[in-house]
């Protein structure tokens, strides 16, 4: 019986600002100087036993993103599903499985967060297989973490029934909302509780089923948002009216916790962490004698108990203790320790007054590539664009600016007007406002260039596309 991976990639990840963003959230971010957590939440599979290609479950805004993600992991999905509206996950996971039934009738669904941390894989792909041979009878299989401290940051599962004691296995009690600090030590002290981690091990066939018991409405509107669908080059676009009207409801609130047939395996030694905030990434990182986790040009002079990153400029602390220092290219962040879960009241004020470093860092990536901004003043902009080998930008126009670009690496292709250039190390071009224009690299490695724009107006919405490879007309 094959297993269908769904990785659920939409979140925007807000408690890790200013590295993690609307347009660039934390499941793409490298925070060990490996692999990205949605990397790592793929390559896991491999512990997990005889697994289909994922299924991904993202937005049209980040699209790209994931799918370039996997690229460089040489990970091909199934399908890349793209939700025009952000409804939960019992829809998405309504979608998984009608996908994943039509491929294979018994299909059991592994659904993961695509932003977990999990410090033990070889845990992870026992707790996956003990998962599997229950869910075969048709148990909605939720994965438990043994608490190890009274935290209240998380949903809490009740065990009853031991269906397999040695393993761990047990029918649900109930599940329990977040509690408060007493009553999260009172389930510590009195056992049989555990962390619900947000992972699950479903027989497409079984949910959908309960799926039709409890929540119709859901499995009628992701039925009519598939079968109305469209392929778009490596994206399946669910139909924007159906999905829409999709309840927008949670697995648990949907099925599991209504459900006669919900199963929890519990697991110690994972080494799981949702790293919901700053304090939560802090915890599993490596301290120095004085308590202190340091990343990146970092200089300290009594400072203790402290999480200091450094992305883009050296950063020094001087006599501070219980800190969260995070530094980007056009943010700071300094919080204490305990306070870190309330940065995402400072998004939400960006949010309010409008600004872009709630959703965009300085540099932006694209599907052919990423331009980062390098100075601004009234009437000019100046960028650094590099072009993926192979890649190139829409055919476009302006309406309000022109361009100078001046060739630092690489190989540039240029459609300007009725001109066609190559470009090749400091060479330049100028593209006049209103001019009909393209970028290409042929090439078989980086280009890059500065972009000098000039004119009265600069945003990024000033674009005319007339052609496109990414399906990004509008």
């Amino acid at each position: 019986m094959s297993i269908y991976p769904v990785i659920l990639c939409g979140g925007s990840g807000t408690r890790l600002w200013p590295m993690s963003r609307g347009g660039y959230p934390k499941q793409y971010l490298k925070f060990d100087g490996g692999h990205t957590l949605v990397q790592q939440t793929v390559l896991r599979l491999r512990n997990a036993g005889d697994v289909a290609a994922p299924i991904i479950i993202t937005n049209e805004e980040q699209r790209f993103l994931v799918a370039e993600q996997l690229r460089s992991i040489s990970v091909k999905p199934s399908s890349i599903v793209l939700e025009p509206v952000g409804r939960n996950t019992a829809p998405a996971v309504a979608v998984a499985a009608l996908l994943a039934r039509q491929a294979t009738p018994d299909a059991l669904l592994l659904v993961l967060p695509s932003d977990h941390v999990i410090l033990n894989d070889e845990v992870f792909g026992k707790l996956a297989a003990i998962a599997a041979g229950i869910a075969k009878d048709n148990y909605l299989v939720t994965f438990g973490i043994e608490p190890t401290e009274p935290h209240t940051g998380y949903g809490y599962i009740r065990t009853g029934e031991a269906l397999l004691v040695e393993d761990g296995a047990y029918r649900v009690e109930r599940f329990v909302e977040k509690p408060d600090a007493a009553t999260a030590g009172r389930f510590l002290e009195e056992g049989g509780y555990c962390w619900n981690s947000g992972m699950f091990m479903l027989k497409a066939s079984a949910f959908l089923d309960e799926l039709r018991r409890h929540e119709p409405e859901i499995l009628h509107q992701a039925e009519l948002a598939l079968a109305a669908g469209k392929r778009d080059v490596d994206f399946l676009r669910l139909d924007v009216e159906a999905f829409s009207a999709c309840p927008n409801v949670s697995i648990d609130y949907a099925v599991m916790e209504k459900t006669d047939r919900a199963a929890v395996v519990t697991a110690a030694g994972l080494g799981w962490n949702d790293i919901g905030s700053w304090t939560a990434l802090a915890e599993l990182a490596k301290a120095d004698a004085n308590g202190n986790a340091l990343f990146g040009d970092v200089l300290t002079e009594d400072v203790s108990n402290s999480y200091v990153r450094a992305e883009h400029r050296m950063v020094a602390a001087v006599g501070v203790k219980d800190l969260v220092i995070v530094e980007t290219a056009d943010a700071i962040l300094v919080a204490h320790r305990n306070k870190a879960q309330d940065v995402k009241k400072i998004v939400e004020q960006l949010n309010r007054s409008g600004r872009h470093e709630s959703v965009t860092h300085r540099k932006v990536f694209r599907p052919w590539g990423s331009y980062e901004g390098i100075d601004q003043g009234e009437r000019f902009q100046v960028k650094r664009i590099v072009v993926n080998p192979g890649s190139a930008l829409s055919l476009q126009m302006h309406h309000h600016r022109a361009e100078h670009w001046i060739v630092v690496c690489g190989t540039a292709k240029v459609y300007n007007g009725d001109q066609v250039l190559l470009l090749s190390e400091n060479q330049s071009t100028y593209i006049p406002l209103g001019a009909t224009h393209r970028l290409e690299n042929p090439g078989k490695i980086p280009l890059e260039l500065i972009e000098v724009q000039s004119g009265s107006y600069l945003g990024e919405d000033d674009i005319v596309r007339f052609e496109d490879q990414y399906s990004r007309m509008p």
